[in-house]
C-alpha cells in the first residue's frame, strides 16, 4: 500500500515532467497548410498526411540580414532547416479536457499557492528547496547514464551527488557547481534513455496529476520512481515523506515556470496546442543532445529563456548556430563613356549628387567603388 501510494503522489514529484507539465506541449495542427499545398499539387499522399496532425519543427532563430549599402533589397537568402513531428495526438478530445480541468485547479488553488510561495520565502531559500529536490534525484540521473553508457557524465553526477550531499547539507548548496568542482546538474531519466535508443514517444497524453507526458515517458518514470526506494530505503516511500515532498516539488516547479506559464496560455488562441509544443519539444531537444553527446546543462528542470507565440521554446542564442546565409550582391553597370562629337567641344555630364562632395575623377585615380571590397 505505501509502496502504491508512493508511486501515484510523487509523479509530480520526482519527474521533470510533472508539474513542470501542468504546461508543455505542441501548436495547433497544421492540417490546413497542407491542405492549401494539396490544391496547388493535387496528391493522394498529400490528402492522406492532411488528415494527420503534425508537430511544428523546433523554432530556429534566425539572424536579420546585415546591412550594406552595396547590397541590393530583396537579394539576401536565408536558409533553414526543418525536423517533422515529434508525437502523435489521437486522443485531442479527452487530452483537452483533462488540460482544462487542471487549469481550472490551477487557476484556483496551485497557481495562487505557487506565486504566494515564490513571494513569501526569500530567494535563498527557494534556492535551497530547489537544490535539495534535484540532488535526491541525482541516483536517477547517474544509472540512466551509465544505461546510455555514458561513463563520464556518470561518474561527474556520483561526484555532484557525493559532494553536495556531504558538503552541501544533504544538496541545499549546490557546490559543486562552483570551483574547484565545475560540475553542472543535468536532468536524465529512463524516458530519456528510451529516446537514446531509438524508442518512439508514443501517444501524447495529458493525464490530471502527471500532466503533458507521452506513452514513453509515462512509463519511463514509472522506472525511474522504482530507483529511488534501493538508493534511500523504504522509508521514501510512506507518506510523511512523500507528501511534503511532493508539495514542495509542486510549488517549485509552479513557481519556476509562472513565467512561461503566462506566455503560454494567457491570452493564447490555442493554450492547449502551446503546451503541447512545449512540452514535445522540449524533451525532443534533451533527447538530441544526448545523443549528440552533449547532455543539456538543466534540461527540463530549468524554465527556457523565452518561448514564441506558439508555445515554441526559444533557445539561447549562444546554444544557436545561425541557419548559413547566401548573400548574393548585384554589381552596377559600368557607367557609359560620355558622347563625344567630334570637330566641337566635348559634353559634359552634370555631376551627381553622390559626386558633389568628392570632387571630379581624374585619370589614375580610383573612386569609393572601386575601394569597395569584393563581396
Amino acid at each position: 500500500m505505501s509502496l502504491l501510494l508512493w508511486t501515484s503522489v510523487s509523479v509530480a514529484a520526482m519527474t521533470p515532467t510533472a508539474f513542470e507539465t501542468t504546461l508543455f506541449a505542441d501548436q495547433p495542427p497544421v492540417a490546413l497548410s497542407v491542405a492549401e499545398m494539396s490544391d496547388a499539387q493535387p496528391a493522394p499522399m498529400q490528402t492522406a498526411a492532411a488528415e494527420q496532425e503534425i508537430v511544428p519543427p523546433p523554432v530556429v532563430r534566425t539572424l536579420p540580414p546585415a546591412s550594406n549599402g552595396g547590397a541590393t533589397p530583396g537579394t539576401d537568402i536565408v536558409v533553414t532547416g526543418e525536423r517533422r513531428g515529434l508525437a502523435p495526438d489521437p486522443l485531442r478530445s479527452v487530452n483537452e479536457t483533462a488540460f482544462k480541468a487542471t487549469q481550472a485547479i490551477d487557476d484556483a488553488i496551485t497557481g495562487p499557492a505557487a506565486r504566494a510561495y515564490k513571494k513569501t520565502l526569500p530567494r535563498e531559500v527557494r534556492k535551497g528547496i530547489h537544490n535539495f529536490l534535484y540532488n535526491f534525484r541525482e541516483p536517477v540521473v547517474f544509472v540512466n547514464f551509465l544505461l546510455q553508457h555514458k561513463i563520464g557524465k556518470a561518474a561527474e553526477t556520483f561526484a555532484r551527488f557525493a559532494i553536495n550531499t556531504t558538503a552541501g547539507v544533504a544538496g541545499i548548496f549546490d557546490v559543486a557547481k562552483k570551483k574547484p568542482f565545475k560540475l553542472p546538474r543535468r536532468s536524465n531519466g529512463f524516458a530519456n534513455t528510451l529516446g537514446f535508443y531509438g524508442v518512439p514517444n508514443g501517444p501524447f497524453l495529458f493525464l490530471p496529476i502527471t500532466g503533458p507526458t507521452t506513452l514513453r515517458d509515462l512509463f519511463g518514470g514509472a522506472i525511474d520512481r522504482l530507483i529511488l526506494p534501493f538508493t534511500y530505503g523504504s522509508r521514501v516511500t510512506k507518506p510523511a515523506f512523500v507528501i511534503p515532498f511532493a508539495t514542495l516539488s509542486v510549488l517549485d516547479h509552479r513557481s519556476e515556470f509562472d513565467g512561461t506559464l503566462k506566455k503560454l496560455h494567457d491570452n493564447a488562441a490555442d493554450p492547449y496546442a502551446n503546451s503541447r509544443t512545449f512540452y514535445l519539444q522540449r524533451r525532443q531537444a534533451e533527447i538530441d543532445a544526448l545523443k549528440r553527446g552533449q547532455p543539456l546543462v538543466g534540461g527540463m528542470t530549468e524554465p527556457p529563456k523565452d518561448v514564441d507565440e506558439r508555445g515554441r521554446p526559444i533557445r539561447d542564442e549562444d546554444a544557436i548556430t545561425p541557419p548559413p546565409v547566401v548573400r548574393t550582391i548585384t554589381k552596377p553597370a559600368p557607367a557609359a563613356d560620355p558622347p563625344r562629337d567630334t570637330g566641337s567641344e566635348a559634353l559634359t555630364p552634370a555631376p551627381s549628387a553622390a559626386n558633389d562632395n568628392a570632387g571630379a575623377k581624374t585619370d589614375g585615380a580610383e573612386t569609393a567603388a572601386d575601394r569597395a571590397p569584393a563581396a
